[in-house]
């Protein structure tokens, strides 16, 4: 992906390039490699944009029949509870714990399936160990065939 983004910037030489949050770690490795080979562009990390129920916007959404669309909430209210624990449990949360709630979670909603869940550090996208504030979620969940991802800081 780099090396695609990479020829992308020297034939357009943008002063500017926008990246969504939705996928988070996509963004951080541009950034990176911005940084790294010190190209003359600003990221932007655009946060990503949602529907009232909290699902976020995906041009995927649209292969959702009505059913599975009230089910891909089920991603949104994953990472609303999450960060009620964090900040339940100001010291951390082993990932083993959550990990094991979440696919709880997940597994009661008909039609979905849980694909990854996984929390790491924002700055380096090192796995974490325990869950706390500034720590990265990101998720993957099957409803019916279609595959929807998201992601937020746990603060």
């Amino acid at each position: 992906m780099t090396t695609v983004v990479a020829k992308l910037f020297h034939l357009v030489l943008p002063a500017v390039a926008v990246f969504g949050a939705k996928d988070y770690q996509q963004a951080a490795v541009v950034q990176r490699m911005v940084r790294d080979l010190a190209f003359p562009v600003e990221v932007v990390v655009a946060p990503t944009v949602r529907e009232p129920d909290g699902l976020a916007l995906s041009s995927r959404n649209q292969y959702l029949d009505p059913e599975e669309r009230r089910q891909a909430t089920v991603l949104w209210r994953c990472l609303q509870w999450v960060r009620e624990q964090v900040l339940a449990h100001p010291h951390g949360i082993p990932v083993s714990v959550l990990r094991a709630a979440i696919k709880r979670r997940v597994g009661q909603v008909p039609g979905a399936r849980l694909d990854y869940v996984a929390w790491f550090d924002p700055e380096t996208l090192a796995p974490a160990k325990v869950v706390k504030r500034g720590t990265q979620m990101a998720l993957a969940v099957f409803v019916g065939r279609t595959r929807l991802i998201d992601n937020a800081r746990m603060e």
